[in-house]
């Protein structure tokens, strides 16, 4: 189970703005929160160190970088045992066009998000990757026409809202 961590309204403050520029050094993130820099600086590292922000990345354009087709992809098993549920992890950790990957309820056992060049590529993902290893039973994809929302910042209002 997650534990969940209490934030105040200087916490929630700096996880916005992180949110929105995670380039922001302390002292103009200091300044957009009102704190000094140094308890900005103090805040901002216990909010590493206990996990709430995980980490800070770039977001690449992947249709300029050649990744122009984006799949949402519903894998069901063949058998649903652990062993099989352990070689099916195996196996997604090894793609690299596999942007998400998520375990659901319902008639499929996961859903996978995955971006690749073009049809051919996306053809052999498929028909060498997926549906012939021994923890696939079926597969169904489906290729993104266009996106209408994407890297939306987490909804921290809602969050201090539940606390």
């Amino acid at each position: 189970m997650t534990r969940t961590i209490q934030l105040d309204a200087f916490d929630l403050r700096i996880l916005t703005a992180l949110q929105a520029d995670a380039r922001l050094t302390n002292a103009e993130l200091a300044e957009r929160v009102t704190l000094s820099a140094s308890q900005c600086s103090r805040r901002r590292l216990r909010l590493e160190r206990d996990g709430v922000v995980r980490g800070y990345r770039a977001d690449l354009d992947p249709a300029t970088l050649g990744l122009g087709v984006v799949v949402f992809t519903r894998v069901t098993l063949a058998t649903h045992s652990g062993d099989n549920a352990r070689r099916f992890a195996d196996l997604v950790r090894r793609l690299d066009c596999v942007l998400e990957a998520h375990a659901l309820t319902g008639d499929s056992d996961y859903l996978l998000k995955m971006v690749v060049p073009d049809l051919k590529s996306l053809s052999a993902v498929v028909n060498e990757s997926l549906l012939p290893h021994e923890s696939v039973a079926s597969v169904r994809t489906s290729v993104v026409l266009d996106t209408l929302k994407e890297g939306a910042p987490l909804p921290l209002a809602a969050s201090a809202r539940d606390a």
